[in-house]
């Protein structure tokens, strides 16, 4: 049974989606065409690059997150109830820009409606709001592209380093890197997107964000993807896990792809070079760079209580936007670290009719290490599964100050779950798990999460006036 959030909702089971196609034109253009390719058969058990495969949760929505730790909304140990915005769709229409996941720091308000076939998803959000990288909403650049390009070998690099002694740190981490990473674009019916991914295999294997191939949530449809060398091909979604908001997709007929290569995310440190590479706005191959301004940050985002994510995410000053979801954030070695899903962002305005500030400096990567255990789940059965603990919760506020966590307090245990075999007790506050402390109901959501099934992880539960260390094995939730 899936955990669920500090609100009502619940991880949706994974699913299968997609099918081969082309984005529907943009105003004045023709559509795009990809080359000549076959029927994708089904995906069988392929070993992912050598280093591995990246990461992230469930669709992204507008919804925004409890303001204090008492926040009516009891939150479940996997999941998260605090909901956030994901990146990865973009309207085809004009160039308004849209965004996808995001959390925010309010009382929890109904997600956006999205209006006609653009796909705003700001609406509703306030200052601290996290939004997630969306795709290119209907940029200038998507309306202007080629209406047709040429299937070819997918082997070119679009970064060289001419001048060598001017070169800076970015610079050779784009070379190696930017090779590795697609922009997707996807169309259901009238609405359409785009995102990023992470080549995992030089025969197609491609790693994205679910909100990306799902189009936030709005539903499963033709997807396609770009190359560094402009090479346009059809793709099929091979599996999906919303939870973590991450997918895999296969390129038909793709061969000599660059797998990217994959750092262990848990050496990660805070002031590490941070290069984020993907398609903001729908413009391919752009590439930002900073440092990693923190590590495993608890991030919740989500449309609605009902489908609300968490992440355990490594935070980044590396300027992200709308289109760089399910794209790479690299480390100076171009090995990438994280892949980018959502972003911080300040909303002024009245309720519905909010606009947004866009990238402020805060973005949030799903750690490599998590997203590539999930992406070979997905290759090898089409699903994921992530540790359980078997507990619902909520913030345990400090005494003196409402707006200070202190634990997550559990409201309630699941039977015969690992927390209920540890004896763990309704009333109990977890206060850390492992060495990370624990102040809030998300970031216990979001350090069950960064485990793996079956894992042996020491909590430490505060009963009473009394803290005491307890081992819990995780379970396994679907």
């Amino acid at each position: 049974m899936s955990e669920h959030g500090s609100g009502t909702g619940s991880e949706r089971d994974p699913h299968l989606t997609g099918a081969p196609g082309t984005p529907p034109a943009q105003p004045g253009q023709a559509p795009p065409v990809a080359g000549t390719t076959t029927p994708y058969q089904s995906p069988h058990a392929a070993e992912t690059a050598p280093t591995g495969q990246p990461a992230a949760g469930t669709q992204w929505g507008w919804g925004q997150a409890p303001s204090h730790p008492g926040a009516p909304y009891p939150a479940a140990y996997g999941q998260q109830a605090h909901p956030q915005q994901p990146y990865g769709q973009t309207s085809s229409q004009w160039p308004t820009q849209g965004t996808a996941p995001t959390a925010v720091l309010t009382p929890e308000q109904p997600s956006a409606r999205r209006a006609g076939r653009l796909r705003i998803g700001v609406a509703g959000l306030v200052a601290g709001a996290l939004i997630g990288g969306g795709a290119g909403a209907g940029v200038a650049a998507l309306l202007d592209e080629p209406s047709r390009v040429t299937a070819a070998g997918a082997t070119g690099q679009s970064v060289v380093i001419r001048n060598p002694e001017t070169a800076t740190t970015a610079t050779a981490a784009a070379a190696k890197a930017a090779p590795s990473v697609v922009t997707i674009y996807v169309a259901s019916g009238s609405d359409s997107g785009s995102g990023s991914g992470v080549v995992l295999t030089d025969d197609g294997y491609v790693l994205t964000n679910n909100h990306v191939v799902t189009l936030d949530g709005g539903g499963s449809g033709s997807v396609q993807a770009r190359t560094s060398d402009g090479t346009l091909y059809d793709a099929t979604v091979v599996g999906t896990d919303p939870a973590s908001d991450l997918a895999v997709i296969r390129l038909e007929d793709a061969s000599g792809l660059t797998p990217a290569t994959f750092a262990d995310s848990d050496e990660v440190q805070v002031g590490d070079v941070a290069v984020a590479i993907g398609a903001p706005l729908g413009l391919s191959n752009t590439v930002t760079d900073g440092i990693i301004s923190a590590t495993n940050r608890a991030v919740a985002t989500g449309s609605t209580q009902d489908d609300a994510t968490v992440i355990d995410a490594l935070q980044t000053d590396a300027a992200i936007n709308p289109g760089n979801s399910g794209g790479a954030l690299v480390n100076a070695a171009g090995e990438v670290v994280g892949i980018n899903s959502a972003i911080a962002t300040v909303a002024s305005g009245m309720p519905g009719s909010q606009s947004q500030s866009g990238n402020i400096g805060v973005g949030f990567a799903i750690p490599g290490n998590t997203a590539q255990r999930i992406a070979q789940e997905l290759i090898s059965t089409g699903s994921a599964t992530r540790a359980f603990l078997g507990v619902r919760a909520q913030t345990a506020a400090d005494d003196e100050n409402s707006g200070v966590g202190t634990g997550a307090e559990v409201v309630s245990i699941e039977g015969d779950s690992a927390a209920a075999q540890a004896g763990i007790q309704e009333g109990d506050v977890i206060t850390a798990v492992g060495d990370r402390p624990v102040t809030t109901s998300t970031e216990l959501t979001a350090a069950v999460r960064s485990q793996a099934p079956g894992e042996e992880v020491p909590l430490t539960v505060r009963r009473g006036d009394d803290s005491r260390t307890v081992e819990v094995t995780l379970g396994s939730s679907d």
